[in-house]
């Protein structure tokens, strides 16, 4: 799971840099704001990686993707991209747990099961 949901984080964080650009085309929004949020959020992509694994970070991940949808109201094409990349979230999240299970199935039918000659 961490993998795929890393890619899509990863993902994002170029995503939000490139949508702060479009934003700081914008006369009412000032310089300083669009890359105060752009940072942060790009900032919480990166740590997200980190934390997928952990209590809480498939949770944080979801904030974040609210959070690109809800970003449209500043930059309208972030309604259908934040939409795209929670939807590849979702496959992420999905999937991942799903490769994982595989993973450990897999690696309980691997296991020696003969004794060890000593």
């Amino acid at each position: 799971m961490r993998t795929l949901c890393s890619s899509t984080l990863i993902g994002e964080f170029f995503l939000i840099g490139f949508a702060g650009l479009v934003a700081m085309k914008d006369p009412d929004l000032s310089m300083g704001t669009v890359w105060t949020v752009c940072g942060v959020l790009m900032g919480l992509s990166l740590l997200l990686c980190g934390f997928v694994t952990r209590p809480g970070g498939v949770a944080l991940g979801w904030a974040l993707q609210i959070a690109l949808i809800v970003s449209g109201l500043f930059v309208p094409l972030m309604f259908f991209m934040g939409a795209v990349f929670a939807g590849l979230w979702w496959a992420s999240v999905h999937y991942g747990r799903k490769v994982d299970e595989a993973k450990a199935r897999f690696a309980a039918q691997a296991a020696p099961t003969t004794p060890d000659a000593a």
